[in-house]
């Protein structure tokens, strides 16, 4: 990312402060911009060369250390943390999953392939198992499109942000039957999540109704919030 108007967009969508992972850092664009914000940066860059060439630039710095290694391999801290990135498209989904399963975890700004970050905000009208799976935990909205001039090499598509911030408390507290719950409506038997959910649970007309949900509604169109409504009606 050489633009500097789309590296003030993501400093301002992550408001860092504390302690930020940046998976990625390549030429440390955004990591100096980090810690100029305030953040204490942890720059991971696996490539050899870009790792050396950052490790001369950032030597001395308080506020910005480097691990040259792979970021899903890292070990979560113990302390709150967020994570801030221009991920590579090719491990976008390697990279989130990692954010889920931190518990220390308070938020992520990613810059990931706009098409990736429309599906999982829900911006194409549908939702994505991931999403809904983890939404009473975590919060997923569209941050601003960054075009593919902003970067070289130059891209085949555009960027977008990301934001993925966990709840002050959970939507629900029963982590195991909502899971199950939504897996059995993303199974996809007959065709619509009414057909699905009936296979194991009593009331379901009603819960759908409690929600707002047609009886053919496909399950990518069921909110998030929707689901929230119904683990409340079939799982309590």
């Amino acid at each position: 990312m050489s633009d500097r108007h789309a590296v003030d967009l993501m400093v301002k969508a992550a408001a860092p402060e504390g302690l930020v992972l940046e998976p990625g850092a390549g030429e440390g664009v955004l990591t100096f911009a980090l810690a100029e914000a305030g953040a204490r940066v942890v720059a991971y860059e696996v490539d050899p060369r870009l790792a050396a060439r950052l490790a001369a630039r950032t030597r001395g710095h308080p506020g910005i250390e480097l691990v040259r290694g792979d970021f899903t391999r890292a070990r979560e801290p113990r302390e709150p943390f967020a994570v801030v990135g221009n991920i590579p498209y090719s491990i976008t989904s390697r990279i989130v999953d990692w954010c889920l399963r931190a518990s220390a975890l308070t938020s992520a700004t990613l810059l990931t392939q706009r098409e990736y970050a429309r599906k999982r905000s829900g911006d194409y009208g549908r939702w994505s198992l991931v999403t809904v799976e983890s939404w009473p935990w975590f919060d997923w909205r569209l941050g601003d499109t960054i075009g593919r001039e902003s970067f070289r090499p130059v891209p085949s598509v555009d960027s977008a942000i990301l934001r993925i911030r966990r709840r002050p408390e959970p939507l629900v507290h029963g982590r195991r039957s909502y899971r199950e719950l939504v897996e059995l409506g993303f199974g996809g038997v007959g065709g619509s999540v009414r057909a699905s959910l009936r296979r194991r649970y009593q009331g379901v007309d009603a819960a759908l109704e409690a929600a707002g949900v047609a009886r053919d509604t496909v399950v990518g169109h069921v909110h998030p919030d929707q689901w929230i409504t119904l683990w409340g009606r079939l799982c309590r």
